[in-house]
């Protein structure tokens, strides 16, 4: 039965989306008491409006979408906020370049779009414009070069048919070989004619991405709940487990969104994916010399794929991505193999003037995208290949009324949950109005200029906005927390203690893996499990 719209109910956060953090960082706080508060209220019978699961990027953008529109909502994670490929990915927002040479002009435009969005109204905190450079080395032919550059003045034509600033994106622009080895001294001089300068949107990190959305969704009444699994779904709710107690509890929902990501086939029968195995390694900046921009290393035999090398500006390098089917059941952490390393460092090899070696990779990681399985038409290079498989998001409604939302990529999760909150409002019979997140700040978003002029050393901006000075206050507060967590790496302490008072960090894995990215590398990992234990009692005191 058709309920009557909700746009009429006091939003919850309203007049607070005009300022960032919404209402302070206490209203967008998550914490282990608020998550046993929400899921007790759950546990007492009452029916939200939309059920979410899974909160990656698109489940917690779905739960935000619909808790903007005034509508109840619970999103629960088996694990935590972007435990899955939500994590794993190159930390980019594509302007989509790489669809426009594929002829996806309708995936393209949509690339940009969110990209513009992102970087200029809802998160111009966590993505800036980053420079790449494509080396002109002897294995790219002059025709090659051709078909490049006017690929790259192709991708400017599609920002300004997104109406993305020219100052947030400069145009691209050819480089001499001097200029190119001034941005990337690693290259090799021999035969190198120059390069190809172009931008795009880079992520401090996507995992804070999915934090503010998430949070940006409680401060608007959602129910945010990880370490909550679904045992079963249907159109009308779920069976879930608190994976902290152990206690079973039924959900109610109005409708129902599945946005488990590579995961979603097991909870609704009807979906087959083709996952699809990128890896990423890990290199010390240092031996990379000093980039100032990133790189698109091209693939020798490939006419449309490139290596990319991607500074994070925390004495870390990424290097990715490969693109590998993968086959059997679904692991919780994809294992990266010896073959996507060695694969990666021969690329590297191809370009770089002194090639690294295997003791050089300080760490790696995989994610695995969520293809859905069109069968052999989906690519025309046959079942083999997924790097030939669309990247479009796709919306599947069960005959028992569960919306399942699968595909596409992370630049565009704003516009998956908008679509899966369409979808879902249609099967389960609920009325609300359209969607508001084009326009919607995240926590900790605010113009540059208001960012610029924050009293917080900048690194600290870049990864939580306009809460920066109140990250930097607990150090100032406590001496010791203003140390740095493991030597030689910019995180400090009072980000641990953060992570767990306002982000929901319940556990170590949740500290040093998806609040900061210190767990990317082992021997860092070891050394700040300690630091991680004391945030966490500190905040249970």
């Amino acid at each position: 039965m058709s309920r009557p719209s909700r746009s009429s109910r006091p939003d919850r956060a309203a007049g607070a989306a005009a300022g960032s953090p919404l209402q302070g960082p206490r209203a967008a706080s998550l914490d282990a008491g608020r998550r046993s508060r929400e899921l007790s209220r759950l546990a007492e019978g009452a029916t939200v409006d939309v059920l979410v699961v899974g909160l990656g990027a698109t489940g917690a953008g779905a739960a935000l979408d619909a808790a903007s529109r005034g509508l109840t909502v619970a999103a629960i994670d088996a694990h935590d906020l972007a435990f899955g490929t939500s994590r794993w990915s190159s930390k980019l927002i594509h302007g989509g370049l790489r669809y426009l040479a594929t002829g996806h002009l309708d995936v393209a435009h949509e690339s940009a779009v969110e990209r513009g969005i992102l970087m200029e109204r809802t998160a111009p905190h966590l993505v800036r414009p980053q420079p790449f450079v494509l080396p002109l080395t002897p294995l790219v032919s002059r025709g090659q070069a051709a078909v490049t550059w006017a690929g790259l003045r192709a991708g400017d034509l599609l920002r300004a048919s997104a109406r993305t600033s020219r100052t947030t994106l400069p145009a691209p622009r050819t480089l001499s070989a001097v200029e190119t080895r001034h941005m990337a001294p690693v290259l090799r001089p021999t035969g190198l004619r120059g390069g190809l300068l172009s931008w795009d949107g880079q992520l401090t990190d996507d995992a804070r991405l999915v934090t503010a959305v998430a949070r940006t969704a409680a401060a608007h009444g959602a129910h945010i709940l990880t370490r909550t699994r679904a045992l079963a779904v249907s159109g009308t709710g779920a069976r879930v487990r608190d994976e902290l107690t152990g206690e079973e509890l039924e959900i109610r929902a109005r409708t129902v969104i599945n946005a488990a990501g590579v995961w979603a086939g097991g909870l609704v029968d009807d979906v087959r994916l083709r996952p699809s195995r990128g890896t990423h390694l890990v290199l010390r900046s240092e031996d990379l010399g000093g980039l100032t921009a990133g790189m698109h290393i091209p693939i020798p035999g490939e006419s449309n794929r490139f290596v990319l090398v991607l500074p994070q500006g925390d004495g870390r390098v990424y290097v990715g991505l490969t693109d590998e089917p993968v086959d059997g059941p679904v692991p919780d952490v994809p294992e990266v193999p010896e073959t996507d390393i060695g694969f990666l460092l021969d690329v590297l090899g191809s370009a770089l003037d002194a090639p690294l070696r295997r003791d050089d990779v300080v760490g790696a990681f995989a994610g695995l995208r969520p293809l859905l399985d069109t069968g052999p038409a989906a690519g025309s290079a046959g079942p083999g290949r997924t790097a030939d498989i669309s990247r479009r998001h796709a919306i599947l409604t069960s005959a028992g009324g569960v919306v399942t939302v699968v595909g596409g990529k992370l630049t565009t999760y704003r516009r998956m949950a908008q679509d899966a909150v369409d979808a879902a409002l249609v099967a389960g019979g609920v009325s609300a109005g359209p969607s508001r997140t084009a326009a919607l700040p995240l926590v900790g978003a605010a113009p540059p200029g208001v960012l610029a002029r924050l009293d917080a050393p900048r690194r600290l901006v870049r990864r939580y906005g306009v809460e920066a000075p109140a990250v930097h206050a607990l150090g100032l507060d406590d001496p010791a927390l203003a140390a740095p967590v493991v030597p030689g790496h910019p995180v400090t302490r009072a980000e641990l203690v953060w992570a767990v008072r306002h982000e929901g960090a319940l556990d170590e894995s949740d500290v040093l893996d998806r609040r900061t990215r210190i767990g990317l590398v082992d021997d860092d990992r070891r050394a700040a499990r300690d630091a991680a234990r004391d945030a966490l009692e500190r905040c249970s005191s």
